[in-house]
């Protein structure tokens, strides 16, 4: 049931909504301090709010600083004002602060229903809204919700917007490009041109001419002027892939065009403005390479103005599934086929292997399997894996919680300067809980003496 929080000092108002209420979990709180212990311990989606509270019941101003101090720790909670019959001025100034509605005074049980269900119906749509913002609707190229997909993809939409010059670091087949191209699409520039090169594939005395273009006659060959990527990506994203194995002598022309933003064609003799966002984007430790001699220290800086990692598909947990899942129905459409999904072999093979080609080997491993495969579902056989691979040793949820709550009384203990009343409170529990999560978690130097007593007492 949905825990719904009513705050308010009149008992034979509570008894009236406890009873008329009955299609939720109903909590009452009868002054501030005690509202702010419930909403803490409960964490209620909807609250109902007196605004005649203790100690002056006539006065708004105590039910207004809970409404503001509710609001400040849980700002996405839906707080239902109640007040007088002619209250107008206070519930309105609730509504100002933050309040989701107002209710006058007296209390009609049937429309009260109404505005807490409605209250709490788009308490659920923000949540699903936020969910859907979270797995990457604006980034749906990049597959996962890892934590650690997500952090990146947070940052992709927070320098998107920008035009500072990014660097991404992965290893080889983690998908760079994609990410490059992400930023690109969320970006003011998105409906212009996006140009990458692999400065890898293309032989050094050829990568100039290739990036900056050139000159009719520059060459032996050059029968006419042809523009390079930089001047093709003009006014998009222009990605260089694999910079770390750009040519030293080439270095000192790609700083020269990132600071003035400007190139000279091979055999030309004057200079073209062109405006371009980049991205850079290598395999290997760049900070080393600088010590080494191999990159300039001042190129890398310029390319490096911000940094984005990404993660191995070995880091990425159950990204992996959600990413051949993804790729099988991509290959189902490509090849014509039906394959309907994996099985237990598969899975826990696809877990256990450690990926050292990333997201491209999982690809080219799910092609040949979609292919061949026999069945209607791909084994740990079809995609060429060891089926007694063993999954990781994972934690039970148990032990999980278990060192999750110890660590979280600990903290609260520690901050409440050992004051297990107030250890309790920070905790969102009542003290019998607390004590007996002592207890359960042999937590002796936490146990007061007579924590019995105390026990007893505040079961009573």
């Amino acid at each position: 049931m949905k825990t719904l929080l009513c705050i308010d000092d009149d008992l034979g108002i509570q008894k009236q909504l406890k009873w008329s209420l009955s299609d939720y979990e109903v909590v009452f709180a009868d002054n501030r301090t005690s509202a702010l212990q419930q909403v803490r311990r409960y964490e209620p989606a909807v609250v109902t709010l007196d605004l005649g509270l203790p100690p002056d019941p006539t006065n708004a101003s105590e039910g207004l600083a809970c409404l503001n101090e509710i609001l400040q720790a849980y700002p996405e909670t839906k707080v239902i004002v109640i007040t007088g019959s002619t209250d107008t001025e206070h519930a309105l100034q609730a509504v100002a602060l933050g309040a989701y509605d107002y209710y006058q005074k007296p209390i009609d049980v049937d429309v009260l229903n109404i505005i807490i269900s409605r209250a709490f119906k788009l308490s659920e749509l923000e949540a699903e809204n936020k969910a859907l913002r979270s797995s990457n609707l604006k980034t749906q190229d990049i597959i996962g919700n890892s934590e650690q997909i997500l952090k990146a993809c947070r940052m992709v939409e927070k320098i998107a917007p920008t035009e500072i010059t990014t660097l991404l670091l992965g290893e080889s087949g983690t998908g760079k490009e994609v990410f490059a191209r992400s930023i690109h699409k969320q970006s003011p520039r998105a409906e212009r041109p996006f140009v990458a090169i692999n400065c890898a594939s293309i032989p050094d005395n050829l990568l100039e001419s290739e990036l900056f273009g050139y000159e009719k006659g520059a060459f032996t060959g050059a029968h006419k002027t042809t523009l390079g990527k930089i001047e093709t990506a003009n006014g998009g994203t222009l990605m260089l892939d694999e910079i770390g194995d750009m040519p030293l002598p080439l270095q000192a022309k790609m700083l020269r065009f990132l600071q003035e933003r400007v190139i000279e064609r091979v055999g030309g003799r004057h200079e073209i403005e062109v405006d371009v966002r980049v991205i850079c984007a290598t395999h290997r430790n760049l900070a080393e390479m600088v010590s080494e001699g191999s990159f300039r220290e001042d190129l890398y800086y310029r390319v490096s103005e911000i940094t984005l990692n990404i993660p191995p598909l070995r880091a990425r947990g159950q990204d992996i599934i959600v990413i051949a899942k993804s790729l099988l129905h991509r290959f189902n459409v490509d090849f014509n086929t039906n394959i309907q999904g994996f099985t237990e072999d598969a899975i826990t093979a696809m877990l256990a292997h450690r990926w050292p080609g990333n997201i491209r080997e999982l690809q080219n491993k799910l092609k040949s399997a979609v292919i061949l495969a026999d069945g209607k579902y791909i084994s740990a056989e079809d995609l060429g894996l060891a089926a007694n691979e063993d999954l990781p040793k994972l934690p039970t949820l148990r032990k999980v919680r278990e060192q999750a709550e110890t660590q979280a009384i600990r903290l609260a203990y520690n901050f409440a300067n050992g004051n297990l009343s107030k250890t309790s409170d920070l905790l969102g529990v009542t003290r019998p809980t607390l004590y007996s999560l002592i207890d359960k978690y042999k937590m002796l130097d936490l146990r007061p003496v007579d924590a019995d007593d105390d026990k007893i007492s505040a079961d009573i």
